[in-house]
């Protein structure tokens, strides 16, 4: 520091450093949960290191965002990732994608190097999932009733991978967050 003065203060840039984006990159779809817990989830996503975020209209969400309420619940969990990834010392602050129906979802899919939806009933665990060294990563957690056989068979068609996270079933704001920190846990991201 230089100097302070009232409302101002001076500092001096000591050191500079360029840090490339993570490869490989982490998204998220989130299916929406109920009252706070959107919030919860996205901060716990972004401290893991997630890179997207992307909320997700599955058929069993108790919550639904339309028109107004959209706007401002994207807004929430955009704010409640800037101020984690703030607090977490990230480079890279997460992005906060719009809302997705199933089309989306399967698209985002569609285009991943590698997609996980989260199964309960999963044939593997996500910590046999073969990763790819580079490219996106999406993971797909459904809402807390789970995501409909429609859903599971659309998002598998699109090549994801039904993967289980252990032996419990984990609710919609804490599946996502445990299941990236499982993924990056196994890349050269956390090494």
């Amino acid at each position: 520091m230089i100097a302070a003065r009232p409302g101002e203060l001076e500092l001096a840039v000591v050191e500079r450093r360029a840090e490339p984006r993570p490869d490989p990159t982490v998204t998220v779809i989130q299916a929406i949960p109920k009252g706070d817990r959107g919030e919860l989830a996205v901060e716990l996503l972004t401290e893991v290191g997630t890179d997207v975020i992307v909320p997700w209209a599955a058929d069993r969400c108790v919550a639904v965002w339309r028109g107004d309420r959209a706007v401002k619940s994207r807004a929430r969990w955009s704010s409640a990732a800037e101020q984690a990834a703030k607090q977490s010392r990230r480079a890279w602050f997460p992005e906060v994608a719009a809302l997705l129906d199933l089309a989306g979802a399967v698209r985002r899919v569609h285009a991943a190097a590698l997609a996980i939806v989260l199964d309960p009933a999963g044939s593997q665990s996500i910590a046999t999932v073969d990763l790819p060294g580079s490219g996106e990563i999406v993971i797909v957690v459904g809402p807390e009733g789970g995501i409909t056989e429609t859903e599971s068979d659309a998002l598998v068609g699109a090549g994801a991978v039904a993967a289980r996270l252990g032996p419990t079933v984990l609710r919609a704001s804490s599946a996502g967050p445990v299941a990236a920190g499982v993924v990056l846990s196994r890349t050269r991201r956390w090494a």
